[in-house]
């Protein structure tokens, strides 16, 4: 019986003890950067200065969409860091006058997927007078979806009114995207 309430206290002790552990390696600033990297942030950094975007929202795209792994090509054929569909990506090369990039590039090189999905969530901001929502749903769904839900009042645009996004893959991706956003604007606010 004393051999019982011994072994017992020292768990319970152990089991207080990792506890206080847990909730002070969760609160740490090192945990939560660990948990929440930005890679590529020089490739970030030039890319969102060159079209007027903010960095912590491309690093928001790029968790969102490929966790920072070149070399990425989803189920439904989206190439590199930002996932761009190959249709997609060779609008933006013609539209922005980028030279000599192909879908290995895309796929493979950090610097060329944020240039290139870079550019286009900036249309697609422009497109939706910087509204960072609506652009990232058009991101996702496309902008003509995106355009259609607004002029019809669907939805609105706005994160508060974001269940009403009538895909429900483009709903979660914005709360993700809007929340790694936020996170990253938390953690890293001078980027």
């Amino acid at each position: 019986m004393k051999k019982n309430r011994g072994r017992m206290r020292r768990r319970l002790l152990l089991l207080i003890i990792a506890g206080i552990l847990a909730i002070l390696f969760l609160k740490s600033e090192w945990l939560a950067n660990w948990m929440y990297p930005i890679h590529f942030k020089d490739d970030i950094r030039a890319s969102a200065a060159n079209y007027d975007l903010e960095p912590h929202l491309v690093a928001a795209v790029i968790r969102a969409e490929s966790n920072y792994e070149t070399g990425k090509e989803s189920k439904k054929g989206a190439l590199g860091l930002m996932q761009l569909m190959p249709d997609t990506a060779d609008w933006v090369v013609d539209k922005a006058g980028f030279t000599e990039v192909d879908e290995e590039m895309l796929r493979h090189r950090a610097d060329v997927s944020i240039e290139v999905g870079s550019w286009y969530l900036s249309s697609l901001s422009e497109q939706f007078d910087h509204n960072v929502v609506a652009a990232v749903a058009a991101y996702n769904a496309g902008p003509g979806n995106v355009r259609k839900w607004l002029d019809s009042g669907e939805w609105d645009g706005q994160m508060e009114t974001v269940k009403k996004i009538p895909f429900g893959e483009t709903r979660h991706y914005v709360q993700r995207v809007i929340y790694y956003y936020n996170k990253y604007k938390d953690l890293y606010p001078v980027f």
